[in-house]
């Protein structure tokens, strides 16, 4: 097998071109050239599940499945595509595990969510004396801020600096470490200490981490040392829209105008998120209309912002527009569309977009659409339709989630179900035993349903468990503490 069409599919693979990599992929094997671990490793990561299926298959068939490099592109695409037994099986099949290996296992537990199990693996790394790179140390804070492990990250800024390591590499993490735990000092220090060697990539993270933690002075401070760059201002405004500060997120709208970065769709969808999330609909909904450019994100988020504000007529009506533009609407879109429905009491139309789900567009509804769905049968009164709804999903092997078991619960609560209501507040707690918010929704059920000693019982066991009603909150913003930008 000539080296050339190895580099060849390699370049392709770099520059985002997957259907020439599969091209040439398919050419060679079709000429019944020999297979190498580097002719495997561009075609996996081509961003195709079954593809990679095929390719794993083919590896194994023709004994390229076994060197090192093969094995950790077979364990990255698995986890990429939500896959990560497999990933996990095919690590525990690995020879000799390099630090690629390594760190591509500590990645993937990292990429679902699952840090203690990704620190489990660092430490696995120490005991076999494996060599730490960058790349380790920066998955390793990111298990930390999932974690809210302050002192373990603290650990790990120490190991940097005690390893003599490349702060300019790791900065941007140790960064995005300080900042998601409200540390802002400790990422400002970092951040002042690298002099000229700072980045856009460093300069982005800190204003984001600034402005979710309200500290605007300090983000505006970094703006105005840098030229305003999209992912910067979509950043900030992503922080805007979790706090629903509408007063900097004008402002940073007033920047994006300023620099012509208006014609960027994903800065445009963060935009009329913000609008949205701070109640302002029609500004949300006149910067839609001037989009130069619409995509399925964007179409989704105006629908979201409709149903949330309780319009779900209008909601419907964006809905049918986006199929009318010939955009398909994806799983997020759907969901959008049944939470309007939900809110607006809107039985029928649900059903049909539930419905036509499968039907018209060959998706596959999830829990979420389940829950959903249950929702809106339930408000409506239609508790013998809400079970029926959910024998259906358990026939087709969807696991209920606590999502599910919620909307189940407020269905029998309205409808006055006792005994089925009783069955899914058994589900409900026992995939979330902690979770103070299970209780009150259950000590509501049982209010509703008259059964007090019930209620009293609960309030008994949470106080043993030493649970604590989350209290409700409201943000005001004071408009003249805020700088300029």
């Amino acid at each position: 097998m000539p080296q050339t069409l190895n580099s060849i599919m390699a370049s392709y693979i770099r520059s985002g071109n997957a259907a020439a990599t599969l091209s040439v992929f398919q050419g060679i094997h079709r000429a019944g050239s020999h297979i190498d671990s580097y002719t495997l490793t561009p075609i996996l990561a081509v961003p195709d599940p079954v593809c990679g299926k095929q390719v794993h298959a083919l590896a194994i068939k023709t004994g390229s499945d076994t060197p090192t490099i093969t094995k950790t592109a077979l364990m990255n695409m698995y986890s990429k595509y939500g896959q990560l037994g497999c990933s996990v099986r095919v690590f525990q099949e690995v020879g000799f595990k390099d630090v690629v290996t390594w760190n591509t296992m500590l990645s993937s537990f990292v990429r679902h969510g699952l840090p203690e199990e990704a620190l489990a693996v660092f430490r696995e790394m120490r005991k076999e004396g494996v060599w730490l790179s960058e790349f380790t140390l920066c998955s390793l804070l990111k298990a930390c801020t999932l974690l809210k492990a302050f002192q373990q990250g603290k650990q790990v800024h120490a190991m940097v600096v005690v390893m003599g390591r490349d702060l300019v590499v790791l900065g941007t993490a140790l960064i995005d470490f300080y900042t998601n735990l409200e540390y802002i000092e400790e990422a400002m220090e970092i951040f002042q200490s690298l002099n000229w060697e700072k980045d856009d990539a460093m300069r982005n993270s800190l204003i984001s981490g600034c402005v979710r933690n309200r500290r605007y002075k300090e983000a505006f401070m970094i703006m105005r040392s840098m030229r305003p760059n999209v992912v910067a201002l979509t950043s900030a405004l992503a922080a805007c829209s979790k706090n629903s500060d509408l007063w900097i997120g004008k402002q940073i709208h007033c920047v994006a105008i300023r620099f012509g970065f208006t014609f960027d769709t994903q800065l445009c969808n963060v935009l009329l998120d913000m609008y949205a999330k701070c109640g302002k609909i029609w500004n949300a909904r006149s910067l839609f209309d001037r989009m130069h450019k619409k995509s399925v994100v964007s179409w989704t988020s105006m629908m979201d912002a409709y149903g949330s504000h309780g319009h779900g007529l209008e909601a419907l009506d964006m809905f049918r527009k986006m199929e009318g533009n010939n955009i398909p609407p994806n799983l997020v879109t759907f969901i959008a569309v049944l939470s309007a429905c939900a809110h607006s009491g809107m039985v029928e139309q649900g059903r049909e977009c539930f419905n036509s789900m499968k039907e018209r567009y060959g998706l596959d509804p999830g829990p979420e659409h389940y829950a959903c769905f249950i929702d809106i049968l339930g408000r409506a009164g239609q508790i013998e339709e809400v079970w029926g709804v959910f024998n259906h999903m358990v026939k087709d092997q969807i696991e209920p989630t606590a999502a599910v078991w919620i909307a189940i619960l407020n269905a029998c609560s309205l409808n006055l179900d006792v005994s089925r209501g009783e069955f899914a507040a058994k589900n409900l707690l026992e995939l979330e035993p902690n979770k103070p918010g299970n209780y009150v929704l259950l000590s509501n059920f049982y209010a509703a349903v008259g059964k007090w000693d019930s209620v009293n019982e609960l309030r008994s066991i949470m106080r043993d468990k030493g649970l604590v009603k989350e209290i409700g909150n409201s943000w005001v913003t004071v408009v003249h503490s805020h700088g300029n930008v």
